[in-house]
Order: C-alpha cells, then sequence, then structure tokens
C-alpha cells in the first residue's frame, strides 16, 4: 500500500514541503530513493531500532521509500520521522486518516525519542502557508516554531507520542504562543551598557552618531584603551528590533541551528565577533551544505571585526559586495540561495605592530614606514566602505577612578531614535533605504546640500588635511546623521566640523 506523509527541507533561510511516498510489497530490501544524502539513507538503522522499541513490527517486505520531488538532494537526519511513521502507516499499523493534515520532522534515536532540528521556523510557517492543519516537531523546538499563528504546532518527546496522535488516542495539545508578547518579554534585556564605560566620551559620541545613520566604524588606539569594550556596547544603543527584523533574524539563526534554548523569537540584536582566523566561508556563508556565515548571523545587529588588519585579506575582500548590497547569494550548480546580511561593522585596530603609535605617554618602537605598511594590509574597497575613523586613547586615571556617573544607554537610545525617524520620514518614497549610510552617491548630492559656508569649510578641510577623494562623500553623510540627531533640517558648519574630524585613516600625514 502506498502512503503519503509530508515533511520539508529547508534551503536557505526558506523551507519547501517535502513529500515521503512509502510502499511496502513483495521482496526483502529496504530502499531510500529521490537524492537522499548518506544521512537519510541511514535513517532505515535507526527507525527499525526505534519501531521495535516501541513494540510495534518492522515490516520484512520489500520497502521503498521516496523523497519527492525527487530531483532536489535531501540533507540531514530530520527524515527520520515522517519515513518511520509512513512505513507503519502502509504496513496497517497505525491509523492513515491524519496523515495529510501534518508535516512532521525530526531525528529518532534508537529508543525512539526525537532529538532536535534545524529550520524549525521556516518549516513551520511553509506548513502554515500550504494550508496544512498542523507541524509536529520534537520539543525542544517548540519555542521557535509555536510562534506562528494559523497552523498547530505539536511538539512531541517520542515517536510514540506521534502514533498515538495518528490514532486518535492521544491527550496531546498544540502550542500556542503570543509573538508580541515573546517579543517585548527581551525588549530590553541588553547585556552590556554604556553607563559602565568612565570617559571616552568622543568615543560614545562617535558610536552614537554610526548607531543613528547606520555608519560603519573603525576604533583606531593602543592595546587596553577600551575598543572591543565600546564595540560590545553598540547593540544596546541601536534602535530597538522591529517585529519584522526579528522574525528575519531569528529564522536566519533556526536555520544555523544557533538559536538559544527557550528562546521563541529574538528580541535583541545580535553582536557576532569572529576570530581573525576564520576563512572566507565561515565568514560569507557557503560550504557543501550551505549553511549562514558570521555577515548573515550578524543580520540587523552589529559585525566586530578585532583586529582587522590580522584578518587574512581574502576573507575581508569577500565582504565587498554584501556589504554593499545587504545580502550574500551562494551558488551551486543546482541551487542559488540568499541570506540577508545587514549588519553594522565596527572593526578595531592597533595603529602600528607595537601598538603604541600616537600613545600620549609611550614610546612607539616600530622602524620608519612600519606603520604605513601595517595599515596597507587593509586595502582601499574596504576602507572606502567605512564611514568613522575614530582615534581612541586611553582613559586617564583621575577619570578611572572618578565617581561621575556616565550616561546611560537609554539615554543615548532615545536620541539615536529620533535621528533614525528623521531618516525613515525622509526615505519613506525609496525601497530598501532605512538610514543615511546607505544613500548611493547621486542620493548623497541630493540629500545633504551644503550652504556656500559649508561648502568652503569642507573645500578647505579636504585640501588642508589631505583629505582622500573617498572622503568626501562619507563626511557629508556623517554630517546629515550629525544633523539628523540635532533636529536641524539643513546641515550646519558645527555639525560638518564634526563629521571631518573622524577621517583619521584619510590624511596623509597618518603613518608617515
Amino acid at each position: 500500500m502506498v502512503v503519503k506523509t509530508y515533511g520539508s527541507a529547508v534551503y536557505g533561510v526558506d523551507a519547501a514541503t517535502i513529500t515521503v511516498e512509502t510502499n511496502i510489497g513483495g521482496g526483502v530490501k529496504y530502499f531510500i530513493v529521490g537524492l537522499p544524502d548518506n544521512a537519510v539513507k541511514e535513517s532505515l538503522f535507526r527507525i527499525e531500532s526505534s519501531i521495535k522499541h516501541i513494540a510495534y513490527k518492522m515490516p520484512r517486505d520489500k520497502i521503498v521509500v521516496n523523497l519527492s520531488p525527487a530531483d532536489i538532494r535531501k540533507e540531514g537526519s530530520a527524515y527520520d520521522l515522517p519515513i518511520a511513521i509512513g512505513i507503519l502507516a502502509s504496513s496497517a499499523q497505525i491509523n492513515t486518516d491524519k496523515l495529510a493534515d501534518f508535516v512532521m520532522m525530526g531525528e529518532l534515536s534508537l529508543d525512539g525519542l526525537l532529538q532536535p532540528l534545524r529550520g524549525a521556523l521556516p518549516m513551520t510557517i511553509q506548513a502554515m502557508k500550504e494550508g496544512f492543519k498542523g507541524i509536529i516537531l520534537p520539543k525542544a523546538n517548540i519555542q521557535e516554531a509555536a510562534i506562528v499563528k494559523g497552523i498547530q504546532v505539536y511538539g512531541v518527546e517520542n515517536i510514540r507520542e506521534v502514533i498515538d496522535l495518528m490514532n486518535g488516542h492521544s491527550t496531546l495539545q498544540p502550542t500556542f504562543i503570543n509573538a508580541r508578547e515573546e517579543f517585548f518579554a527581551g525588549y530590553e534585556h541588553a547585556e552590556f551598557d554604556f553607563s559602565e564605560v568612565k570617559g571616552q566620551e568622543n568615543i560614545k559620541r562617535a558610536l552614537e552618531i554610526a548607531a543613528s545613520g547606520g555608519h560603519n566604524v573603525i576604533l583606531i588606539g593602543p592595546p587596553g584603551a577600551g575598543k572591543t569594550m565600546l564595540a560590545r556596547r553598540l547593540p544596546s544603543i541601536l534602535p530597538p528590533l522591529s517585529l519584522q527584523e526579528a522574525l528575519e533574524t531569528t529564522k536566519i539563526y533556526s536555520v544555523a541551528g544557533k538559536l538559544p534554548s527557550n528562546v521563541g523569537l529574538m528580541a535583541t540584536r545580535p553582536f557576532r565577533s569572529p576570530h581573525h582566523t576564520i576563512s572566507d566561508v565561515a565568514l560569507v556563508g557557503g560550504g557543501g551544505n550551505p549553511m549562514p556565515g558570521e555577515i548573515s548571523l550578524a543580520h540587523n545587529g552589529v559585525l566586530f571585526l578585532d583586529e582587522l588588519p590580522e584578518f587574512k585579506r581574502s576573507v575581508l575582500e569577500v565582504m565587498r559586495q554584501p556589504m554593499e548590497e545587504r545580502r550574500v547569494t551562494i551558488s551551486r550548480a543546482k541551487v542559488s540561495i540568499d541570506y540577508d546580511c545587514s549588519f553594522l561593522l565596527v572593526a578595531s585596530l592597533n595603529p602600528c605592530l607595537c601598538g603604541f603609535y600616537n600613545h600620549p605617554t609611550k614610546q612607539c618602537t616600530c622602524p620608519p614606514g612600519a606603520v604605513s605598511k601595517y595599515l596597507s594590509k587593509i586595502s582601499g574597497p574596504i576602507m572606502d566602505r567605512i564611514d568613522l575613523h575614530v582615534e581612541v586613547t586611553p582613559v586617564e586615571l583621575s577619570e578611572l577612578s572618578g565617581t561621575r556617573k556616565s550616561e546611560s544607554s537609554t539615554q543615548i537610545r532615545e536620541r539615536v531614535i529620533k535621528g533614525r525617524e528623521a531618516q525613515i520620514h525622509r526615505f519613506k518614497d525609496h525601497k530598501d533605504i532605512y538610514c543615511n549610510a546607505q544613500m548611493s552617491s547621486k542620493m548623497t548630492r541630493e540629500v545633504c546640500i551644503l550652504t556656500p559656508v559649508c561648502q568652503t569649510l569642507l573645500n578647505t578641510a579636504m585640501s588642508r588635511l589631505g583629505l582622500s577623494a573617498r572622503a568626501y562623500d562619507r563626511i557629508l553623510k556623517v554630517s546629515r546623521t550629525v544633523a539628523d540627531l540635532a533636529g536641524s533640517e539643513e546641515i550646519k558648519m558645527e555639525h560638518l566640523a564634526e563629521a571631518i574630524q573622524f577621517r583619521s585613516l584619510d590624511r596623509d600625514a597618518w603613518g608617515a
């Protein structure tokens, strides 16, 4: 008898429904067809043990399992559950009336317990879109799946619970989670706060500008100056995630299998800090079984690259296109997968090999030309995508031991949100542009109009400071953000002057 059960396959951050057709007939061998990988082929050993463990019979006839559509490769062990239920139904050991109502996925242990899987959220969304009554998943994945409305989500611990549900003997109830309540429950929980940072008001101001305008920033300073500490607190002043952004981020973490336990919907912006030994595939995504990389895991959050010159040049160069398009495409012979990667880049570096170039008290021991050589490890195209260059100096002892309270992240974020609201209103007619950093060169000239006095100041700064041509547009964008934070419709002298000071590495004299 041919029986159909339904599973799901994840491609990128979306899912596709897979029909699992099972037929038992004359013969003695087991076959799984439909482009299964080794993990799927091995499923029959796990299934046989699970079925015997719960006192059901594994048929000794020929079993053919077809995973349809047959031209798409099926990967992973989560097909165990629909195949096992298909075998039991095809051998008339369980009721088949409810099979068409459910999508089911899960890896079986030898004793019939279900193991967690990746991609439960996109699977549930796809099942809801295709009109299935419910979805059956391992209990460990219930938090993320149950936020989807319009479908019954059942979390089960073992295969016996699924059999009872199919036979109508189960008291198992679907799980419902209010997505908005889940979202707002973790809305204000920031791990780090700017109130813990002593002094360094100019760097806090630079990060406030970066957060408001979506500007990439690089922090230059000696070891121990606080670059990492400041970067880790940047997510706490970014505008709160919208419900749509939270869903996008949660889908990526669900597919990557990195969603924290007991978390249904991510409510805080991610912060990713990969080590400088990372490979290009781990950074942008891909692999034999394509998975999201670090830039996608930082989607709607912050990507922090500590000691930027220590990263391999090839690794940094693969970020160029994703930084512009805010999306990375992983192409293979038969499939092309898109991952979102709209992130705010924060990079840090020592100014030289010894780390003490421009230090107020310590002497740099690098030979002549070593500073320029060290900084040349970062290519021009990468520097071209960084708007703010911030020099971080060590905190004075008097400030470090002082009792003066610093401004909290909540206070700073209120100003950031007001600045971002002005940008959202400005770009409401432009698709996929939400902040000043995303403006094209043409749009920058249209939006950032300078008065004759301001234009003279910018021209003078460009010539006297020896700023490069790429600094011109960056200064205009940053000055527009400074004006938005001040609530000003036009760019004034003080806004432009503040933006000019954040182009340290573009000066001809730097590192000479």
